[in-house]
């Protein structure tokens, strides 16, 4: 994967991973919550799984491996069926600001599981303060003081912060397993697992089709969760895993409470307050700190490349002459 890759990636998960904690309130109004998840994952998985057929040479789309196998369960089961289910249940009982925060916390969890199932990622002291840092730039753009922090822990909090542990671990055991499919191909196999396990939990719960009311917000709402931060989201995040690891690809999840706090903005009108632009350059340190081997020189590199097009500026007559540098001496 080149560096440029690497920064399409990372920017696709961080933006439509961030517009799901909108999309999730808006819907949760018309659809249950688990089966407004295994509906996203039913539509995600048709998508691509015809996606990786058209894509994919017939042999490389069934896995052959033990390892495979894991990898599959591991995205299918933690890291997209029950992160998300946990998520949009506990988004049922919080605001979106703060099961954006809740979540952000995976960056946090990924490096100590890491440490505790991998032996080739280890948190460096270096990304231990980026990491410190991305988080108090995440609590200012949410705008939530430690106070208010400390209030919210109730039950729905507790709910997506066991999902941000999944997440957590579904990206270290996805490492783990040492696959020798491609992301794509694993995501494609992953979501009907998370859309099989996500459909008997509706069912346990309760949860009837028949509750669903299909307006046109509810439409949007499925549609963006399912193509955008179902598909193509997952695709982005599982690119970044199998190429930069586990504690850097998890720092998608620094972004995405700005770009919900931006989304809430947008689409419910939400003010956007000073402290929350002053959150974004810190969050933007954070990243320096920690993703600089990686997501910080694609994006130069991807900044000299746009440089490199721009036609040069050839001088004419005595503006040429008076260009010229003296270098003899006297």
């Amino acid at each position: 994967m080149t560096r440029t890759r690497i920064a399409v990636s990372f920017a696709l998960a961080s933006v439509f991973f961030g517009g799901t904690f909108v999309a999730a309130k808006a819907g949760q109004a018309y659809i249950p919550p688990l089966l407004f998840v295994a509906l996203r994952f039913d539509i995600a998985a048709v998508l691509l799984l015809a996606y990786a057929a058209v894509t994919t040479p017939r042999a490389d789309l069934v896995p052959r491996t033990r390892g495979d196998v894991a990898g599959i369960l591991a995205a299918g089961v933690f890291a997209i069926g029950l992160a998300n289910g946990l998520l949009f249940v506990g988004q049922g009982y919080v605001s979106s600001a703060i099961g954006a925060i809740v979540f952000s916390l995976v960056p946090i969890f990924s490096p100590l599981l890491a440490g505790i199932l991998l032996t080739d990622e280890r948190l460096t002291p270096a990304g231990a303060v980026g990491t410190a840092v991305g988080l108090v730039g995440v609590a200012m753009v949410i705008g939530i003081d430690p106070g208010n922090l400390l209030g919210a822990l109730d039950y729905g909090t507790a709910i997506v912060f066991f999902g941000a542990v999944s997440a957590a671990l579904g990206g270290v055991l996805i490492r783990r397993a040492e696959t020798t499919t491609s992301s794509t191909v694993r995501t494609a196999w992953a979501l009907p697992v998370s859309a099989l396990m996500l459909h008997a939990l509706s069912f346990g719960a309760g949860e009837s089709v028949a509750a669903i009311e299909w307006t046109a917000g509810a439409i949007i709402a499925l549609v963006y969760v399912s193509v955008f931060a179902g598909a193509i989201a997952y695709i982005a995040y599982f690119d970044l895993i199998d190429e930069v690891g586990a504690i850097r690809s998890s720092l998608t999840f620094y972004a995405t409470p700005a770009v919900a706090t931006i989304g809430g903005w947008l689409v419910l009108g939400e003010q956007l307050s000073g402290l929350a632009v002053a959150g974004f350059a810190v969050i933007l340190a954070g990243f320096t700190i920690i993703g600089y081997r990686t997501v910080v020189p694609a994006l130069e590199g991807a900044v000299l490349r746009a440089i490199h097009r721009v036609p040069p500026i050839h001088l004419h007559g005595d503006d040429r002459r008076d260009s010229k540098f003296e270098t003899d001496s006297d």
